[in-house]
């Protein structure tokens, strides 16, 4: 599984950015996590806010900060 955050380095993007890495740690997941700050990159993804989530290049959110359990869910329902 490839888990990126798309952000450009707020709070937020870290942020999530930490919680998924720990969400990857509890639930035991095989996945590399990459953070995308490139603005170009990121506009390629279409969002309309960020941070965004996106697992094995599919988008699953985007502009909200999402609470631990929140990943969980979106990691293991993708």
């Amino acid at each position: 599984m490839e888990i990126k955050i798309l952000g450009t380095g707020c709070p937020r993007c870290k942020t999530l950015y930490e919680t998924t890495e720990q969400a990857i740690a509890e639930l035991g997941l095989d996945a590399t996590l990459a953070k995308e700050q490139d603005i170009l990159k990121i506009i390629e993804y279409k969002v309309l806010g960020l941070p965004a989530l996106v697992v094995d290049e599919k988008v699953v959110s985007a502009g909200a900060g999402l609470s631990l359990g929140e990943v969980k869910k979106l990691l293991t329902n993708k």
